[in-house]
């Protein structure tokens, strides 16, 4: 059996990592952005269909449909999302609560995570980096046994602080210039599906994809390509599970992933406040006054989804035991 994890924006959330949402919220804020009618009506334009990520895209497409324009309200968005992400690495950095509130071991959430042969997020924060690398004790206690863990194809450069030169999450991280993802042998590997919020390029750019056309930016990046192609792959294995935790469904090369996946037998939990609805809340056909027309997610969900928890992460490890034992059926199957 194969257990792979697959982790969005709700698992940060519940160490107060911000949604979609909030962080529109928060860009409304930022001097980028207060003062500019321009970004704040687009924005607003955005809100409800894809939020500040299609924001983006719309300035990112009208930068490669003409060159010779002043770019400023790309770069004044591109800077306030940066900042963005700043804040939100300091405040999950700077968290005492990795394990919840909880004390016994085998109910925290590193020993949890050591359970799956790897870990895929779409998630550009360094919570993992802080928090679960640092612990490497609990490594050698799971029933993988890992010798340690893996960012595959990425070359760390550490901080120049003495004091912070260990750290995964203050760290630079840059691609390896031969390209090679395998992992480092005996190590549980991470895959960050769409680059990090500390990752750079060979060129010094930041290495993360935001915004549209994701799945073209992927192919164009060697390195992501190969994460892409990994998480494809290691999905059709004879046996495997996946569980996601915090993804919405609404990234359609991830979803396309599974749905093929499914088709050669992968069975999938999910974790999500919407539980087993949430294929149908992401129909917008259900809603009033419209024909309803079936969708792939929900056909793959009455057919591949093998359980659900809508409870977050604080009530499953903290001390609702009926909800863990469903959640750890996971690894029973």
């Amino acid at each position: 059996m194969t257990n792979l994890l697959l982790i969005g924006a709700g698992f940060s959330r519940n160490w107060g990592g911000w949604l979609a949402g909030e962080v529109f919220e928060y860009l409304l804020g930022r001097p980028e952005i207060e003062n500019r009618p321009d970004l704040r009506k687009l924005l607003f334009r955005h809100q409800e269909h894809g939020g500040f990520e299609a924001a983006l895209a719309e300035l990112q497409i009208e930068r490669l449909r003409n060159q010779d324009v002043n770019h400023d309200s790309l770069i004044s968005l591109q800077a306030a999302i940066r900042q963005m992400f700043n804040e939100m690495n300091t405040a999950l950095m700077d968290t005492l609560d990795w394990q919840l509130g909880q004390q016994y071991r085998e109910r925290q959430i590193d020993t949890f995570l050591i359970r799956f042969d790897a870990i895929f997020t779409l998630n550009q924060d360094v919570l993992l980096e802080q928090h679960y690398t640092s612990d490497g004790v609990m490594l050698c206690i799971g029933p993988n046994r890992w010798n340690g863990l893996d960012l595959p194809g990425m070359v760390r450069h550490p901080p120049q602080s003495a004091i912070h030169h260990s750290s995964w999450a203050r760290s630079t991280w840059m691609p390896r210039t031969d390209g090679n993802i395998q992992p480092a042998r005996g190590t549980q590997p991470i895959y960050k599906l769409h680059g990090s919020s500390n990752w750079v390029r060979a060129d010094g750019l930041p290495l993360l994809i935001l915004g549209g056309g994701k799945e073209r930016e992927i192919q164009l990046n060697p390195i992501l390509d190969s994460y892409a192609k990994e998480f494809e792959k290691r999905l059709s294995i004879d046996n495997s599970r996946l569980m996601t935790i915090g993804y919405g469904f609404r990234d359609e090369h991830i979803n396309s992933a599974i749905f093929r996946a499914v088709e050669k037998g992968l069975k999938f939990f999910v974790i999500d406040p919407r539980g087993a609805n949430l294929a149908r809340e992401e129909n917008k056909t259900r809603q009033p006054n419209k024909i309803l027309v079936g969708t792939e997610l929900e056909a793959i969900f009455e057919k591949a989804l093998v359980g659900t928890s809508s409870r977050n992460l604080r009530e499953i490890f903290g001390g609702d035991g009926p909800e863990f034992a469903k959640v750890m059926s996971f690894f029973e199957r």
